[in-house]
C-alpha cells in the first residue's frame, strides 16, 4: 500500500487535512495552532507543508498526515488510509494485489448496500406511526438522537428491503455479504427498530435491531452476523458519535447495551460507547486507548458483571490504562433505566468512580464471611488470582497490603500463597511504569538529536554515549549516522535514513523551530544538560530493576545474591544523588 499512500499524500495538503481539526495560522513557512491532544493555551502545534509532517511540542507527538488522522480519529492505519483515500478521491482497490481486488470490490458493494439500507430504514420509521411512537414515547429517544444515531425501522413484510435494493441493482450475494439476508434469502430484519453499527469513521457496517413487540421464540435483539465488514470482536458501538467527546473529556464510559449509549448521549453524557453485545476484547481496549487512557465501566454488579470486569483488568495490563467502575444506584438495572428516571443522577454517578480492582475486591468481600477461616480462604484465593495478573509490581504490592489488612494476614504469607506451585520465572526486564519519566526521556533524546543534526560542534558530546541506553531503533540509527558526519550540518533526510524519513523530518522541524536561532554555545550547553538528565533517568530505571531483582532474591532466600545486589544498588543511589 506504499504506492497508495504516496498517491493520497500527493493529492492532499497536510495543512488542509489537519486544519479540519485544528485552527492553524501561518508562521513563516509553517503553520501553528493549539494542540488537539493537550489543554495548552500557548500554541506549540506545528505543521510543515514542506516536510509534510506535524509535531506537537506539548505532547511530543508527531508524524505524517496518516498518523495524525489515526490519533485524531482513534483509527488504525488501514482505517486512516481509507478515510484519507475518500478525501483524496483515490480508489484503494487499484492498489490491492490482484488476488485481493475481488474482496475490495465486494466490501465496497456491501458498504453501499448498508448505506442505502440505513436511509431506507430511516424513511420507514418516519412513515410508520406505530414504530415512531415506540421510539419517541416508549423508548423516550429524542429526535436529535434519532438523527445522530440514524435510527430507523424495518418493515414486517420480509421482502421490503430486498425489493428496494434489487431495484438498485444489488444481487442476493451482495446483500448476503452485507449481512442483510437470512438463510432463506429474505430480509434478516423485520418489524424491528434499526440502530446502525458504524465504523469509527461513521460508515455503516451492520445493524443491531430491537423488537417492537416481544414475540415468543424470537430474540429481543438481533445483530448483523460476522461479515466481510463487521467483526463483533473489533467493533465499538457509538465510537463515531463519541470520539470527539472522549478526547474532550479524556475519558470513555463503556456500558453494556447499545440503547444505553443512545440514552446517555441524549442526557448530555456523550463520551459513552458499548461493546455491541459481546465480551470485551483486546481490540476493543486498544481502539479506545488511541483516544484516552481513562476507561470507566458501567457494568452490572452480578456475577457476569464481575467476570467482565476481571477480564477488562487483564486486557488492560501493559496498555497504561486507568480502569475504573461506575456504580449504579440501588434499584436501577442499567443506565437507560436510570436516565429515564433521573438523568442528573446518571451525570453525577459517571463522575464518582472507584478503581476497578478495588471494586472487584469489594464484590469478593460481599460474597464471603471474613470472620470465618473458610471465608478468608475463599476471599484470599479469588483476590490473589486477580492480583497476580497485575504487571505493575508496586500496584501488586499495594493490593497485597490491602488484602492482608482485610483478613489480618501478613503480606509474606499472601505472597507465598500467590506463588504456590509456581516455578520461579527468570527475571524479565521491568517495564518502566512511570509514564512521565519515559515521555521525558523520549523528549530529551529527540532534542539532543535535533540539535546535533544542525550543529556539528555538539557532536563530540555524544561520541562516547552508550547507545544501548536508547530503547528504539530509529533514534539509535540517527545517532549513529550523525557521528559519521563529523561537523557537517544535516538539513535534509539522507538516503541511508529513508527508512526513518518521518522521524528525521520531525527532528529537523524541531531543530528549525526551536534551536535554529540559538547561539552555538547555547546549543552546546543544552546538549550537555540533556545528556546529564538522560543518564540520571537511565540510572533510575536501573535502580528499579535492581530493586525488583533484590525482592526476588530475598523471596528465594538467596543471601549471597541479595548482598551483591544491595551493594550495586547503594552505589547506583550515590551516583544518582551526586548527579554523576
Amino acid at each position: 500500500m506504499q504506492d497508495a499512500k504516496e498517491d493520497i499524500r500527493s493529492k492532499l495538503n497536510i495543512e488542509d487535512v489537519i486544519g479540519e481539526y485544528v485552527q492553524l495560522k501561518r508562521a513563516g513557512r509553517n503553520f501553528k495552532g493549539l494542540s488537539p491532544f493537550t489543554g495548552e493555551r500557548t500554541p506549540s502545534f506545528i505543521v510543515s507543508p514542506d516536510k509534510q509532517i506535524w509535531h506537537d511540542f506539548s505532547s511530543n507527538k508527531g508524524g505524517d498526515v496518516f498518523s495524525f488522522v489515526m490519533l485524531a480519529e482513534g483509527l488504525d492505519f488501514r482505517q486512516a488510509l481509507e478515510n484519507l483515500a475518500r478525501k483524496a478521491g483515490v480508489d484503494l482497490s487499484m492498489y490491492e494485489p490482484k488476488q485481493n481486488q475481488g474482496l475490495s470490490l465486494r466490501k465496497k458493494r456491501a458498504s453501499e448496500a448498508l448505506e442505502l439500507s440505513t436511509k431506507y430504514y430511516q424513511q420507514s420509521l418516519i412513515s410508520n406511526k406505530h414504530a415512531l411512537e415506540y421510539v419517541l414515547k416508549n423508548r423516550q429517544i429524542s429526535k436529535d438522537a434519532i438523527e445522530t444515531f440514524r435510527i430507523g425501522y424495518s418493515p414486517s413484510t420480509g421482502d421490503a428491503l430486498i425489493n428496494f435494493l434489487s431495484k438498485k441493482k444489488f444481487t442476493s450475494k451482495e446483500l448476503i455479504d452485507a449481512g442483510l439476508l437470512n438463510r432463506f434469502n429474505k430480509d434478516l430484519f423485520r418489524s424491528r427498530i434499526m440502530i446502525p453499527l458504524m465504523s469509527p469513521s461513521g460508515d455503516v457496517i451492520g445493524f443491531t435491531a430491537r423488537q417492537i413487540e416481544d414475540e415468543p421464540n424470537s430474540p429481543k435483539y438481533l445483530n448483523t452476523p460476522q461479515t466481510i465488514l463487521y467483526d463483533k470482536g473489533r467493533h465499538v458501538f457509538g465510537l463515531s458519535q463519541a470520539k470527539e467527546f472522549i478526547k474532550q473529556y479524556d475519558s470513555v464510559i463503556i456500558v453494556e447495551g447499545n440503547l444505553d449509549v443512545v440514552s446517555s448521549y441524549q442526557s448530555g453524557v456523550k463520551n459513552v460507547v458499548a461493546s455491541a453485545g459481546t465480551a470485551m476484547t483486546e481490540n476493543h481496549i486498544k481502539s479506545l486507548s488511541r483516544l484516552t487512557k481513562n476507561i470507566k465501566l458501567a457494568f452490572d454488579g452480578d456475577r457476569a458483571g464481575i467476570e467482565a470486569t476481571e477480564r477488562a483488568i487483564l486486557l488492560c495490563q501493559g496498555l497504561d490504562i486507568v480502569l475504573s467502575i461506575i456504580t449504579m444506584p440501588e434499584g436501577f438495572k442499567d443506565p437507560d433505566e436510570l436516565i429515564k428516571n433521573d438523568k442528573k443522577l446518571w451525570q453525577q454517578v459517571t463522575q464518582n468512580t472507584i478503581p476497578a480492582i478495588d471494586w472487584v475486591l469489594n464484590k469478593y468481600e460481599d460474597n464471603e464471611d471474613l470472620s470465618s477461616s473458610l471465608g478468608k480462604r475463599n476471599y484470599s484465593a479469588a483476590s490473589l488470582k486477580l492480583i497476580k495478573t497485575l504487571e505493575d509490581k508496586v500496584e501488586q504490592e499495594h493490593y497485597l497490603d490491602v488484602i492482608s489488612k482485610k483478613i489480618n494476614t501478613s503480606v509474606t504469607t499472601l505472597r507465598e500463597k500467590m506463588d504456590e506451585g509456581i516455578v520461579s520465572q527468570p527475571i524479565k526486564k521491568v517495564k518502566n511504569t512511570d509514564v512521565e519519566l519515559e515521555k521525558s526521556e523520549n523528549i530529551q533524546i529527540d532534542n539532543i538529536l535535533a540539535v546535533a543534526l544542525i550543529d556539528g560542534s555538539t557532536r563530540d558530546l555524544i561520541t562516547d554515549f552508550d547507545l544501548e541506553i536508547l530503547d528504539n531503533e530509529e533514534s539509535k540509527h540517527v545517532w549513529q549516522y550523525i557521528l559519521t558526519q563529523k561537523n557537517k550540518p544535516i538539513n535534509k533526510v539522507p538516503e541511508v535514513l529513508q527508512k526513518y524519513d518521518t522521524y528525521v523530518k520531525i527532528l529537523l522541524l524541531k531543530a528549525e523551530t526551536r534551536y535554529a536561532t540559538w547561539s552555538s554555545q547555547d546549543r552546546y550547553y543544552e546538549v550537555a544538560r540533556l545528556l546529564r538528565q538522560l543518564l540520571i533517568q537511565h540510572k533510575k530505571k536501573q535502580k528499579d530493576l535492581l530493586n525488583e531483582q533484590l525482592r526476588q532474591a530475598e523471596a528465594d532466600s538467596d543471601d549471597s545474591k541479595a548482598d551483591s545486589l544491595r551493594k550495586e544498588l547503594n552505589k547506583l543511589i550515590k551516583e544518582i544523588s551526586s548527579g554523576k
